[in-house]
């Protein structure tokens, strides 16, 4: 796990379910014929109303799952449409409870001004804390810092500021803005006011001084809140205080914080132990990581995909790749749903340990069996032949990283490009310099780097570059000394 994420997961509350699909195919429920579509762009209106004609009953509850469900799996769009269809249908009469769900999903759908001008049609008599708070957490989510502000401060002065989770958004808010200096300040109004702070409290104002490499200011924190009586201590809490220490580089520390999270942690809690084990391998604790994967195993109903990327990726880290690859073994026989992201953690694990040739063939293998491979994995085997000189196949993984390229999330690093040009100006036919130019062109925008490759291959291969010369201009590229230098090299020939 990045490192850099990896208090951002951890302040949150760690109630995340953990999946495990089954079939539904005999379910005859609203419920299990809305979940399994998947595809977020997808109306699930239709489905609500051909089980409304079909003449089948629509329960409330029901309804309420289904919104509850797709909120939980970032289905947003689908959740808002299922609330709106509840509220247009008067299914049944929406309390503040409602209308803050709905505030809430127009907000991370439509934005802020949308979630606004809800609000203020509802009658007063639905403006509680619950929708006060869902508008407060649409402007916080948007790092509107004014209005956040403003409307915490009309919440006090109706009395609608008594809760932790109030707070806890302005904490957010400056966490989000990286102000992380001004979040001590809000716990401090928090018990000022009289609010008692929560675990969440806690834990993001530890973060607060974690990231600022205030250790001293987090242990205070973390004392105050052992010595609290209405607070029961979480392995989150402590796992907060073991990141900062690995970081810090303050072994014993860490070491000391991961036992006493370990002590508090539901033995079926996955994500807790996903955390632990994450932890356990950047402090290089090999014999720890296989303890708790080996806990982990039998004590939870069974190891989802995110399970195997977490233990693939520490045993990575820890340069235990035949560890890795026995781990990938009884992923493979998980009966576990396709994930790239689980065997990618192996090959990045080879790449880095300068093993291209297992990073490659085991992409390979994947892609003869039509599995999905990424750009960015084939991007970082490229890069690691060419630290080794071995340019032909850094060229050829290169070629499979553009050729896979889907629009997002990845572009190659331009020093690799600039290597791979030079060396294909240099040494590569037209052919293959024509091939790669053409493969880049789909991810970059052509550049002056591309022509001199292509002039080089030319010129060395006795071919004209006059076409090429005018393309340069036509493309809005001018010559440089550079090009100069290339093109004399041809006159010379002549």
């Amino acid at each position: 796990m990045n490192p850099k994420l990896f208090s951002q997961v951890l302040i949150r509350n760690a109630s995340s379910s953990r999946s495990y699909y089954t079939s539904t195919a005999n379910k005859a429920t609203l419920y299990y014929k809305i979940s399994p579509l998947g595809d977020p762009g997808r109306s699930v209106a239709p489905e609500l109303d051909d089980w409304v004609q079909k003449g089948k009953k629509v329960r409330v509850a029901e309804l309420q799952r289904i919104i509850h469900d797709l909120r939980k799996r970032k289905r947003f769009s689908q959740a808002l449409e299922v609330s709106e269809w509840m509220n247009k249908k008067g299914v049944c009469i929406f309390s503040s409870t409602e209308h803050a769900v709905q505030l809430d999903l127009i907000g991370r759908v439509r934005g802020f001004d949308s979630a606004e001008r809800y609000f203020n049609n509802l009658r007063e008599t639905d403006k509680t804390e619950k929708t006060y708070g869902a508008l407060l957490n649409c402007y916080v989510r948007q790092r509107q810092t004014d209005k956040s502000l403003s409307h915490l401060q009309k919440m006090k002065e109706m009395g609608f500021a008594s809760l932790a989770l109030t707070y806890n958004d302005i904490m957010c808010l400056y966490v989000n803005l990286g102000q992380h200096e001004k979040v001590p300040d809000v716990l401090t109004e928090m018990k000022e006011n009289k609010v008692f702070p929560d675990n969440f409290s806690y834990r993001i104002c530890m973060n607060s001084y974690g990231v600022r490499s205030d250790l001293e200011g987090m242990e205070k924190v973390l004392k105050e809140m052992e010595a609290q009586s209405n607070i029961v201590m979480d392995w989150n809490t402590y796992s907060v205080a073991a990141n900062f220490y690995v970081k810090a580089g303050q072994t014993e520390k860490a070491t000391n914080a991961l036992k006493k999270s370990e002590e508090r942690l539901d033995k079926k809690d996955g994500i807790g132990f996903n955390h632990l084990i994450s932890l356990y391998s950047r402090l290089r604790k090999k014999e720890e990581v296989l303890r708790l994967w080996e806990l982990q195993k039998s004590a939870c109903k069974r190891c989802i995909n995110k399970d195997y990327i977490v233990m693939l990726e520490s045993l990575a880290r820890l340069c235990e790749l035949e560890e890795a690859e026995k781990v990938l073994g009884e992923w493979q026989s998980s009966e576990n749903c396709y994930d790239f992201r689980v065997l990618n953690a192996l090959v990045i694990g080879y790449a880095e340990k300068g093993l291209c040739g297992k990073a490659e063939a085991l992409l390979k293998d994947l892609t003869a069996k039509g599995k999905a491979t990424t750009s960015n994995s084939w991007g970082v085997v490229a890069s690691k032949y060419l630290e080794k000189g071995e340019m032909e196949k850094a060229v050829e993984c290169m070629q499979a990283a553009l050729s896979r390229y889907l629009g997002k999330d990845w572009k190659p690093n331009p020093k690799v490009i600039r290597r791979m040009l030079e060396w294909l100006g240099d040494k590569g036919s037209v052919k293959d310099v024509e091939a790669f130019v053409k493969s880049l062109e789909t991810v970059v925008t052509v550049n002056k780097q591309m022509y001199h490759a292509l002039l080089k291959a030319h010129i060395r291969a006795g071919k004209e570059v006059d076409s090429l010369l005018e393309s340069m201009k036509t493309d809005k590229i001018d010559e440089d000394e550079e090009t100069k230098k290339i093109v004399a090299i041809r006159n010379k020939s002549s």
